[in-house]
C-alpha cells in the first residue's frame, strides 16, 4: 500500500462523505432561510418555530434520499473490498 493509494483513498472517502452529506444540508439551509425570512416578516421570534420545520425537513429528506445514499456507501466499500487482494500483493 503506497502514500499515493491512502492519499487518493482519503480523498475519495471525503468527496464521498461531502456527497452524501449535500443534500440533507441543502434542504436544512433552504427550510431554515424560509423560516428565517416568515420569522423577520411577521416578527415571531420563537425558538422552536427554528428547530422543528428543520429537523421534519431533513428527516423527510433522509427518508427519500436513502436508497441512494445505501447505494452510494455499498458501491465504495464493494471497490474498498474489492482493491484488498492487489494490495496484499504489493
Amino acid at each position: 500500500m503506497t502514500p499515493e493509494y491512502v492519499i487518493n483513498l482519503g480523498a475519495e472517502a471525503i468527496k464521498l462523505a461531502l456527497l452524501l452529506s449535500l443534500p440533507l444540508l441543502g434542504v436544512g439551509l433552504i427550510v431554515g432561510l424560509l423560516v428565517a425570512i416568515l420569522q423577520a416578516t411577521t416578527q415571531i421570534q420563537e425558538m422552536t418555530l427554528s428547530f422543528v420545520p428543520k429537523i421534519v425537513a431533513v428527516l423527510l429528506t433522509l427518508l427519500a434520499v436513502s436508497p441512494w445514499i445505501i447505494q452510494k456507501m455499498a458501491g465504495f466499500t464493494t471497490n474498498l473490498i474489492q482493491s484488498i487482494p492487489s494490495l496484499i500483493g504489493q
